[in-house]
């Protein structure tokens, strides 16, 4: 009997072990695109050792799953936005933020173009109905200040609209703060040099020529603009209540640990007491039989 113990207890050892080694290979699919840039010949300096960035991701994951008890254990309610150029790196974090992340917990409000409706709307109404409740994390990727960027850099919107947002979302950003809301806006900074060559890289790469749209081709050819539309942004918006944080994200894998870690700084939390779990026995019946599966139903196990 104790054979069969210590052999059942090796098998759930290695099941885990493997399950560990899962979630890493899921990481290190996420950094192939940085293999194929190489490839293709657009790769920019020496980026951080890649041991390094290992284990500092996983310590920050792991502080990220620590934050997200105590945020749902206090009933917290955390908004984090991201903005950036077009290839700045935010979906890059935001991934590594969320990847180990209960999503009921900690969730993505990434927004389309606003619709017809909603282009009647206060401009702000369609976030609002993204933010937070108690016990929540949302991570805003792009934000209310499409407006003070892609729409005015694009057409979209007025001068005169572009200044009531001006005047408007210092008071918007101190409402939510008042109201308990945790306010974090990281602006991701990338040269002239560096988004023209991850350009080149969607390009080239079959696997990210869905990223390029037509829109982000037109930026390309503003930069200057948006460059000017990001100075007055970052002046007129940078209050006490919700300062601006900025990414330098020339090095994506320096620019995610950076972002993570002083994200982390600036919530104070704990560790949360959670009730030893312990797994029941199954309740087996002598008449159970298990119905077989139809052939014609299984998935070819083509691997």
């Amino acid at each position: 009997m104790t054979d069969i113990t210590d052999r059942s207890f090796a098998a759930t050892v290695e099941a885990v072990r493997r399950d560990i080694a899962d979630s890493y290979d899921e990481e290190i699919e996420l950094e192939l695109e940085d293999e194929r840039l190489a490839q293709l010949g657009f790769a920019s300096g020496d980026g951080l050792d890649r041991r390094v960035y290992f284990r500092e991701l996983l310590r920050l994951q792991h502080e990220l799953v620590r934050l997200q008890d105590w945020v749902q254990h206090n009933r917290l309610r955390v908004v984090v936005l991201f903005e950036g150029r077009d290839s700045a790196g935010k979906g890059g974090v935001i991934k590594r933020i969320t990847q180990r992340l209960n999503p009921r917990v900690c969730r993505v409000a990434a927004l389309p173009a606003p619709s017809e409706r909603e282009r009647t709307q206060w401009y702000f109404q369609r976030y609002v109905a993204h933010l937070p409740a108690g016990g929540e994390i949302v991570l805003f990727d792009r934000s209310w200040y499409n407006r003070a960027g892609v729409e005015r850099v694009m057409g979209f919107c007025t001068e005169t609209e572009v200044e009531e947002f001006f005047r408007s979302v210092p008071e918007f950003e101190r409402m939510l703060v008042r109201s308990g809301i945790v306010l974090l806006k990281y602006w991701f900074s990338i040269t002239d040099e560096e988004q023209e060559m991850r350009f080149q890289m969607r390009i080239h790469d079959p696997l990210k020529q869905w990223k390029l749209s037509p829109m982000d081709v037109e930026s390309r050819r503003r930069w200057e603009d948006y460059t000017r539309a990001k100075e007055q942004m970052l002046a007129r918006t940078h209050i006490p209540e919700a300062p601006w944080w900025v990414v330098e994200a020339v090095d994506k894998k320096r620019a995610r640990l950076n972002c993570i870690a002083h994200l982390l700084g600036q919530i104070p939390y704990g560790d949360v007491e959670h009730p030893a779990v312990h797994l029941p026995d199954r309740v087996r019946h002598p008449d159970y039989v298990r119905a077989p599966v139809a052939p014609e139903m299984l998935v070819p196990a083509r691997y």
